[in-house]
């Protein structure tokens, strides 16, 4: 499949073709693509959100005032739902979104979502993620000449701190390393920039199934 290669500092591009981009054909994969991607969000979920019953906010068993004679609903606890303070009826309590996902059906989303990014031509590779000074400004500039607008989500081996640090000062750029790279990343963002090197790691785990 044939990709557009940037220099480093973005400035030109030539095509060239990369072997062992995962090729698909109709809609295999694409429910794979849409499990894992849910998978992910849920197991992204920390799930600590909880409210106290009527049983476990403060309050005394008192009734609050005669049964008759005041006017007033009939009251037996300040605790009540009703009252302000009261326990919450059927409120979240603290629980586990996480899903298991088949170690294949991984690999498959993974090596689709790839092929779909790819084919689009909406992942673009640039030679080296090296701006001439790692400042934001530098870095900013060579992002903007190969995804002018919009989300980007740029892809390496390994940054640099110097990098990491300029870079995440941009608003609409995320990093991610080759290694942890996964199928929400693929999906998400509507501009890929990946190095040689990541790319060869990529293409190394879509071939492995290793995701």
């Amino acid at each position: 499949m044939k990709l557009k290669v940037f220099t480093s500092d973005g400035n030109t591009s030539r095509e060239q073709e990369f072997d062992g981009i995962p090729v698909f054909e109709d809609d295999k994969g694409l429910q794979a693509v849409k499990e894992v991607i849910v998978a992910i969000n849920a197991n992204n979920r920390l799930g600590t959100h909880s409210t106290k019953t009527r049983g476990e906010v403060a309050g005394s068993n008192k009734k609050p005032f005669r049964q008759k004679g005041t006017g007033r609903a009939r009251a037996g606890e300040r605790r009540s739902p009703i009252w302000t303070g009261g326990g919450v009826v059927f409120g979240p309590k603290p629980r586990d979104y996480s899903k298991k996902i088949n170690a294949k059906v991984k690999a498959l989303a993974f090596s689709r979502a790839l092929f779909d990014r790819a084919s689009a031509g909406e992942i673009d590779v640039i030679e080296k993620f090296d701006a001439p000074a790692a400042k934001t400004k530098a870095i900013n500039q060579v992002i903007g000449r190969i995804a002018p607008k919009g989300k980007v989500l740029v892809v390496d081996s390994t940054f640099t701190l110097e990098t990491a640090r300029a870079a995440r000062n941009i608003a609409r750029v995320a990093m991610q390393e080759a290694s942890k790279l996964n199928t929400l990343d693929l999906a998400k963002y509507g501009k890929i920039i990946v190095s040689t090197a990541a790319l060869e790691q990529i293409i190394a785990r879509a071939k492995g199934g290793n995701q």
